[in-house]
């Protein structure tokens, strides 16, 4: 048994009788009221998004999970085609599956696929990637009445916040759980 206060991203639990994975949570403590624990979650068997708070103490059943290492290869409209390097055996998963991975995944990334009863149920990339910097302005020497940092959009669409020194064609070490910039690659 795990309780509210206890759940993190990517955890998986059940509740009335669903099998639920964590994609958000939120503690929250009111001045006058107790606790309470915000979760936004996505049922494993259908896909439906679920957003709901739950007292702390709340106790969900902790659900296991199979994880296998595989390797983006390509898409092909809406499917996306993964490599599992042990047997050479690729699979294509659908778009509303891989959309989180996305803006992290390029060809031959290594990522990582959750089963849970031999139904793939999320893709996960790995913690840190390395992509390069597409589009950027220019940073304008003594330039400090701004903040420090400036949008860059990456080889894969995403945009990051990044430091005023950083320019095109330069790659960073991004990280996948935050989004954000961690350092020069």
């Amino acid at each position: 048994m795990i309780s509210a206060s206890e759940l993190r991203k990517g955890m998986c639990f059940e509740w009335n009788g669903q099998i639920m994975t964590v994609l958000d949570f939120q503690h929250n403590k009111h001045g006058r009221g107790g606790a309470v624990v915000w979760i936004k979650m996505r049922n494993v068997q259908t896909g439906a998004n679920v957003e709901n708070t739950f007292n702390p103490t709340d106790k969900f059943e902790k659900v296991q999970f199979v994880e296998k290492e595989m390797t983006y290869l390509y898409n092909d409209g809406d499917l996306y085609y993964f490599m599992d390097p042990e047997t050479f055996e690729q699979t294509p998963y659908n778009k509303s599956l891989v959309e989180e991975c996305l803006p992290y995944m390029l060809e031959n990334t290594n990522v990582i696929v959750r089963f849970f009863k031999d139904q793939v149920f999320s893709i996960v990339p790995p913690l840190f990637v390395v992509l390069e910097v597409k589009d950027t302005e220019p940073a304008i020497q003594g330039d400090t009445t701004k903040t420090s940092f400036k949008p860059a959009t990456m080889e894969t669409g995403l945009v990051v916040q990044v430091p005023l020194f950083i320019g095109n064609g330069e790659k960073i070490k991004i990280d996948t759980r935050t989004g954000e910039y961690v350092e020069r690659a």
